[in-house]
């Protein structure tokens, strides 16, 4: 994190702040591999002064990903621009309750008649940022900057992995991105990475002068994620392994050797690419 003290439990303030359902929520966890991933989570709320819970209505990696490993990283950023970043320990999980009746009470769920909040996560609260501003000034710059650099990028090689939707997506300069890796502690650490932009084939970029500390903070070679997603609510997940700030020009830039692409939109998440070998069909023999 970014900040210099860190803070070990959630004030009121930041409780109210985060209780409204429209907001970005995210959650990064670790899967089998020892790989970051990333959820949009827009029930992701803070509960009390050291709990953070979200309720689930579909399936994803996520749930999975906790079940086998605990720790997970947090960003909550609201309308107002205002987030909290940190990170927790995932304790248990309910399918009855007062927060789960709660849950169920948010116009978004009270009145859709095929899905409901079924399962409430409970996360015990580490730390956290505390309430910070999004640096829009910054964000902007660095947004440009990596567009620049692009120009004095290398010929792009063939592009396997990023599909047009995907490029598109990544490319709007309105939209939202975020990042994240596995700290040394085995921690998930995320944070927004709206400069990130696609470039040189199935490689993204993104100016270091946004989030510099956070950006220096990942080894080169580390697994590493990114997720963009909309104002529409449209999103995509791409991971693969971070080669290091390299100059463009005279601009600096970070790169992501993209391998792996994840689809989490309902209704059915699902890894995009590699693809997914085709098998042979298989009949059942019907017995007269």
């Amino acid at each position: 994190m970014s900040q210099g003290e860190m803070q070990r439990t959630f004030s009121e303030s930041d409780i109210d702040s985060l209780r409204p359902a429209m907001k970005v929520g995210l959650l990064a966890t670790v899967n089998e591999e020892g790989l970051p991933h990333i959820t949009f989570l827009s029930s992701l709320q803070a509960a009390s002064s050291s709990r953070l819970t979200f309720g689930q209505f579909i399936e994803g990696l996520a749930k999975h990903h906790v079940q086998s490993n605990p720790r997970v990283g947090f960003l909550i950023m609201t309308l107002q621009r205002e987030m909290w970043r940190g990170t927790a320990t995932f304790t248990g999980t309910a399918r009855s309750g007062p927060e789960l009746d709660a849950y169920n009470k948010v116009p978004m769920f009270r009145y859709n008649a095929y899905v409901g909040i079924h399962t409430v996560f409970s996360f015990d609260l580490v730390e956290h940022t505390g309430r910070e501003r999004l640096p829009m000034g910054r964000v902007i710059a660095a947004a440009f900057a990596t567009r620049v650099a692009g120009v004095f990028a290398p010929s792009a090689t063939p592009c396997l992995a990023l599909n047009p939707w995907t490029r598109r997506l990544l490319s709007g300069m309105g939209n939202l991105k975020f990042a994240a890796y596995v700290g040394t502690d085995g921690f998930p650490r995320i944070f927004p990475l709206i400069q990130a932009q696609p470039c040189m084939g199935d490689r993204i970029i993104f100016s270091t002068t946004a989030f510099t500390r956070e950006i220096a903070a990942i080894p080169a070679g580390a697994p590493f994620a990114v997720f963009g997603m909309t104002l529409k609510m449209e999103n995509v997940l791409i991971r693969g392994a971070y080669q290091g700030a390299k100059r463009f020009g005279c601009l600096r830039c970070g790169v992501l050797q993209t391998d792996w692409i994840y689809n989490s939109m309902p209704p059915l998440p699902g890894r995009i690419y590699p693809p997914a070998e085709l098998a042979p069909a298989r009949f059942l023999h019907c017995p007269p």
